[in-house]
């Protein structure tokens, strides 16, 4: 349980594309006092496309809306398994802003273009092009473009269409869906090397299996990894209601 509901947030139009790869290309990106978690002996890379709705302090009546796009990991850490993030693309000054200063994560401004149903189609790609035979609603189709513009760092780029596909279900525990998407704490290194956790809260996720055609994904060269071998594993998310802790000092 959180200590301090600080942030009240919903997270929506959520795709996870994670690729399996060997811990040890995760150990080496790692800050000290972190360690790769693993599930079936593989570390994973995970791109995660999505929005942030109505971003608030517990109270207020408005917030701030933006896209983010995110590259992370899972490991453990002093106060339990988590997520670390390599690096945080936003489309908002003033969110990359603020999140770099109250969470010392490393966001990006980023500009992104997110457009849904008939709009996120750029080129005639449908779900069903898969031909799995799962049916998919054409209304939920996302059409996610990013282009990272924050001076002094790598640019990085991502273009992607994603429906969801399937059933929806909730990950049961010890599952890879689990694994992967079940996390409620994140880690952060600071300047000179001190960790910091933080923590959320919410319902557990509902997903379904997802179609996705990626026309362009450079986060993994930007942040000093080669691109993995193989397709990557597909969840879309239904949105979630999200509150925050402010990060503290491990």
């Amino acid at each position: 349980m959180l200590g301090r509901r600080w942030l009240e947030m919903t997270w929506r139009d959520g795709l996870f594309a994670h690729w399996p790869v060997d811990p040890e290309v995760v150990a080496a990106a790692l800050p000290d006092g972190l360690s790769v978690a693993t599930h079936g002996g593989d570390a994973y890379l995970g791109v995660v496309p999505f929005v942030m709705d109505d971003i608030r302090p517990r109270g207020v009546p408005m917030g701030l809306s933006f896209p983010e796009l995110n590259l992370r990991t899972y490991v453990e850490g002093p106060n339990g398994p988590g997520v670390y993030f390599h690096s945080l693309d936003a489309d908002d000054r003033l969110g990359v802003a603020v999140a770099r200063g109250l969470f010392r994560l490393p966001y990006y401004r980023a500009e992104t273009d997110v457009r849904r149903g008939d709009a996120g189609d750029p080129g005639g790609w449908a779900p069903d092009d898969a031909g799995d035979g799962d049916a998919v609603d054409p209304d939920r189709t996302v059409r996610f473009a990013s282009r990272r513009v924050h001076r002094g760092v790598p640019h990085a780029r991502f273009d992607a269409t994603y429906a969801p596909v399937g059933e929806a279900f909730t990950p049961e525990a010890g599952s890879l869906p689990a694994f992967l998407l079940e996390n409620y704490r994140f880690y952060t290194a600071g300047s000179g090397g001190r960790l910091y956790v933080g923590e959320i809260e919410h319902e557990p996720w509902t997903l379904r299996p997802a179609e996705a055609e990626i026309r362009s994904n450079t986060l993994f060269a930007a942040n000093g990894f080669d691109r993995p071998d193989g397709d990557p594993i597909l969840h879309y998310s239904e949105p979630i209601a999200v509150t925050a802790d402010r990060i503290r000092r491990v």
